[in-house]
């Protein structure tokens, strides 16, 4: 094991290398070149005790004037005068710094500011100013209504007026705004010559005017509420009934060419009795296809696929709601029924498999119209109503909705009700849009 003594380092005796670090106990001198008095502006050594100054406030400097030296023409040193900085650029404070704050035995104490240049090593004094800064939240400007003091009442009657709108009974306030209504006006000549209006009401009738200039017709919102309806869409530029729903607008004419019919036309003809779960279509049946009419058949089918669809949907999760079958379950109960007709009867009378008031109301006005069609634009409503469980009230409705008129025709046998009978004629009797009147007070 060697020498411990031998590892460690041995001192330089002759001491001809000195320490690099410098010693704290070496003399820094520093020379003061100047001493300013400041005669224009001083700087300020400033204090804001309980606020925090933002960076950008800017003060302006005001001064008082003496006047024992303007008498004697002598400039007094501006680190001598009362000195007030004051900023108002802030949103809601207005700051104002003075030298206050400082007492008695303070008077003498001076306070001064250094520059000092390290190369030079010399440092230039200038005497400052202790100010301390103050913070005040800007008063609001009141406006000149605010200011005016509320005129007096003219008289006994308008303070009686008054009170009894406040705490009258319902009777008693009719009874006020009666008389205001049918009072004359104080300005109007007795010839009845109209009133002049001052800027006030002149104003606000402006304002009315311009409000009311940008308000949709009655003729606007009926034709807003008529396109939103769930119904078919009308022609009202036709001039022949026929031509007011035609079914190559508002089924498709390809949808409509698209509809099977021999399976119903050849065993009509042959006095076969056809199976179908409607009684106003089976009643119908062999009457078109006697008469050879192959449109009309298209649509007494498409108006039983249309049916078909609307049995077939059972309640949904939501009230007021139908949920649609599969489409393997519809291809089965709707065959022979191409796919491309039972898309499109999904697609427009349902959406994402629920149906809701929306799509069933306009199934059902879109039954009606078919059903108009097919009869000559004259229906006998009650296998209609059955067919689709609804009451007389509703089915009714349906039909106005579309344009036709509903009346009960006279009854042949005693006890029992007479048929309601749906007409579509010119001009179409569309219902219009009801003006609630206002609820009285």
């Amino acid at each position: 094991m060697a020498d411990a003594s031998a590892r460690k380092r041995k001192r330089d005796l002759d001491g001809s290398s000195k320490s690099k670090k410098k010693q704290a106990t070496e003399p820094s001198t520093v020379v003061v070149s100047s001493f300013q008095r400041p005669q224009l502006c001083p700087p300020v050594l400033a204090s804001s005790p309980g606020i925090r100054l933002a960076k950008g406030v800017q003060f302006n400097p005001y001064v008082k004037q003496d006047a024992s030296s303007v008498k004697r023409r002598s400039k007094t040193p501006a680190v001598s005068q009362d000195l007030v900085l004051h900023s108002n650029t802030h949103q809601t404070m207005d700051y104002t710094a003075r030298e206050d704050g400082i007492s008695d035995s303070q008077q003498a104490l001076k306070h001064y500011v250094g520059i000092y240049d390290p190369e030079t090593g010399k440092l230039q004094v200038v005497e400052a100013k202790k100010m301390v800064v103050r913070g005040v939240a800007r008063a609001k400007h009141a406006s000149e209504e605010a200011m005016t003091a509320p005129a007096d009442y003219q008289s006994f009657y308008d303070l009686k007026k008054d009170l009894g709108q406040t705490f009258g009974t319902k009777k008693a306030k009719k009874a006020i705004e009666s008389v205001a209504l049918n009072a004359i006006a104080p300005g109007k000549s007795r010839d009845s010559a109209p009133e002049k209006l001052d800027t006030a009401a002149k104003a606000i009738l402006q304002e009315i005017g311009g409000v009311t200039a940008t308000m949709a017709s009655r003729e606007q919102l009926q034709a807003v509420v008529d396109e939103a309806k769930p119904v078919p869409r009308p022609n009202l530029e036709a001039e022949a009934i026929q031509d007011v729903y035609d079914p190559d607008e508002f089924i498709g004419r390809e949808i409509l060419a698209a509809i099977p019919v021999k399976d119903w036309i050849d065993p009509a003809k042959k006095g076969e009795e056809i199976l179908c779960y409607s009684r106003h279509v089976a009643g119908r049946v062999k009457k078109i296809a006697d008469s050879g009419n192959i449109t009309k058949m298209r649509l007494l089918r498409y108006f039983y696929f249309l049916f078909t669809f609307y049995t077939m949907a059972t309640p949904g999760k939501q009230r007021g709601t139908k949920r649609i079958p599969p489409r393997d379950k519809l291809k089965e109960r709707m065959e022979p029924a191409p796919q491309v007709v039972i898309e499109h009867i999904r697609r427009k009378f349902s959406d994402g498999g629920e149906m809701r008031k929306f799509h069933m109301d306009l199934l059902i006005t879109h039954c009606c119209a078919v059903a108009c069609i097919i009869d000559n634009f004259e229906v006998e409503t009650s296998k209609l109503r059955e067919d689709l469980r609804l009451d007389q009230k509703d089915m009714n409705n349906y039909f106005f909705e579309i344009g036709a008129k509903v009346r009960q025709g006279a009854s042949k046998e005693k006890g029992v009700k007479a048929p309601h009978v749906a007409k579509l004629a010119l001009p179409l009797n569309f219902p219009k849009l009801r003006s609630v009147a206002p609820k009285r007070r």
